[in-house]
């Protein structure tokens, strides 16, 4: 099947299949604090201090994830759960300045973390280990 790689690419040339990573995601997941925890669960060894996680809860550790924070780059990716769903946007910044911000699907917020993480994992090993087993569902 001859398709030009994007953020698509066949099982066959090794590239990861972006497009179904996030539908999968999402198809699996009939409840967003699912969907955050396993993101979280698997991108938090390699993102380390780029990942901010806020969790429900005062006083006792929750498991439940209000809202997740993500920079890579000059992008910033927060998800924030209000009343059982999720609202999603993304910030660009430059010279530490936030110049936009803009609110997305969800279907669009994983498909530009999936695509940043996928151009990271070309050169750290740490997001390539990451992104792998959120494409095949290994444990972190």
């Amino acid at each position: 099947m001859d398709e030009p790689l994007g953020t698509s690419g066949s099982a066959a040339d090794g590239s990861l299949d972006l497009d179904l990573l996030a539908s999968s995601l999402q198809a699996d997941d009939g409840d967003v604090r699912v969907l955050l925890r396993a993101l979280v669960t698997r991108l938090a060894g390699a993102l380390g201090n780029r990942l901010e996680v806020e969790r429900t809860g005062r006083f006792r550790k929750s498991e439940e994830i209000r809202r997740v924070s993500i920079r890579l780059g000059d992008d910033q990716l927060d998800a924030v759960v209000d009343r059982g769903a999720l609202e999603c946007t993304v910030s660009r910044s430059s010279g530490g300045i936030r110049i936009r911000s803009t609110r997305v699907s969800l279907d669009e917020w994983l498909r530009q973390l999936l695509g940043a993480l996928r151009d990271e994992a070309a050169t750290t090993q740490a997001t390539r280990m990451a992104l792998e087993s959120l494409v095949i569902g290994g444990s972190s």
